[in-house]
């Protein structure tokens, strides 16, 4: 699709020699990572973290190196789609299945950025999609129904190669994808549905994202910058 490949020749753009660079999980990170590893042939040297084996598989591929979170001590710059961006550009993640990983490369990166399209714009979270919640595998029922007390609907995401069983993330762990509706105060949900025993995270990332980089339908690349509060 031409408005993805400039797209991710845009935010390729960003990647200065030497950096080291999240790389995130989905078709539009793909098509990111496609990029970065054409730069790569052309002699532009970098060092990626992978946010699932899917990630790692393709990066390899493309001549990219590799690095693990546990060896790096900050990421310069992390890339990833994501299912919605509200104004603030927080957003909901983990339609891949690695919302877990994806966010845990995130928090350690210096400059974090979303790559979209204008159709994830959204005024509230929650708006198009599910939110998926990653929750450990031993009592999935009994999480699922202490989220329903939080007013969600959660439903267990099957293999897709196998609908009769559950999908399973690269930590090992199984997603709830959960209808919640649009959220006024996504803070809050996100704050109770971590109190949840039984859950390792979700896919609301909030106040992570530095900026956002989003293809219009048109074929251009507009960047939004996450928004300022008063008085910081």
């Amino acid at each position: 699709m031409a408005r993805l490949a400039a797209l991710a020749r845009t935010v390729a753009a960003a990647v200065q020699p030497g950096m080291t660079v999240g790389l995130g999980t989905g078709s539009t990170a793909d098509a990111v990572i496609r990029e970065l590893g054409r730069r790569v042939r052309d002699g532009l040297a970098l060092r990626g973290v992978p946010t699932s084996r899917r990630t790692a598989k393709l990066a390899r591929e493309l001549g990219i190196r590799l690095v693990s979170l546990e060896e790096v001590d900050r990421i310069d710059l992390g890339i990833d789609g994501a299912d919605e961006i509200d104004p603030a550009l927080n957003a909901t993640k983990g339609r891949g299945g690695a919302l877990l990983h994806e966010k845990l490369v995130a928090l350690a990166c210096a400059d974090y950025v979303l790559v979209a399209a204008a159709e994830k714009l959204v005024p509230r979270l929650g708006s198009r999609l599910p939110l998926p919640v990653e929750v450990v595998p031993f009592g999935w029922q009994h999480t699922a129904a202490r989220l329903e007390r939080l007013g969600i609907r959660p439903a267990l995401r099957p293999e897709p190669d196998h609908p009769s069983g559950p999908f399973h993330s690269d930590g090992g762990h199984v997603i709830l994808d959960c209808d919640i509706g649009p959220l006024a105060e996504p803070e809050a949900l996100a704050t109770g549905i971590k109190a949840v025993a039984g859950v390792v995270d979700h896919g609301l990332f909030l106040g992570i994202a530095h900026r956002a980089y989003i293809a219009e339908t048109d074929g251009s690349v507009r960047e939004i910058a996450r928004p300022t509060t008063p008085g910081r």
